[in-house]
């Protein structure tokens, strides 16, 4: 049976810093939706209404497309050891972009001012609802470890290669929308060059 929370209490906190992974879901008002698998130790709770993760580059950035057209966002949590529960997180969603302010102070606070190296931008939801369901269909599975491989394949790009990777697969979606990893008129100065 579904239950609803305005906002965490300790024991979904603990549930939450217990998972390795979780899943986040946006959409625009039309095109498609993404679902996205997360882990890496990326996620933290910041409050009773409030978690962010530290999102790595990767082949796309549908998210950040997406929270730009439209801010609602869903974070979903399965136990896939132990007793069965769902926890899903739903709210409104930013990018907080990588070396702003607010960025700073929660890599300083939250992440012990540790970046992994491919961080791209840092993915905020702050929420009005969290609701958890059994997770009967859920199947239990064995934390075996956190791959290697982003963080490989980030250390041999370096900067400047992650820079250039960012520039050619993160600045639009899936259906052509902004996602705001450049300002707009560097975006429209970058697009106007390759056209030429």
């Amino acid at each position: 049976m579904a239950k609803q929370f305005p906002n965490l209490s300790p024991a979904l906190r603990d549930f939450i810093e217990r998972q390795q992974m979780f899943f986040t879901a946006t959409a625009a008002a039309t095109g498609r939706i993404n679902l996205s698998p997360k882990g890496l130790d990326g996620l933290r709770v910041l409050g009773p209404n409030a978690v962010v993760y530290l999102d790595r580059t990767g082949s796309g950035n549908e998210t950040a497309a997406l929270l730009r057209a439209d801010k609602r966002m869903t974070i979903m949590f399965c136990a896939f050891e132990g007793a069965p529960m769902i926890l899903r997180l739903y709210g409104e969603g930013r990018i907080l972009k990588r070396g702003s302010p607010e960025y700073a102070a929660i890599l300083a606070d939250a992440f012990k001012g540790e970046e992994p190296v491919g961080a791209r931008h840092m993915v905020r939801l702050d929420f009005d609802l969290a609701q958890t369901s059994c997770g009967y269909g859920v199947p239990l599975y064995d934390y075996k470890e956190e791959r290697v491989s982003l963080t490989r394949w980030a250390e041999a790009q370096g900067e400047t290669g992650l820079d250039a990777y960012r520039r050619e697969k993160n600045m639009r979606s899936l259906d052509g929308l902004p996602t705001g990893l450049l300002d707009e008129a560097s975006l429209l100065d970058e697009e106007n060059v390759s056209a030429q």
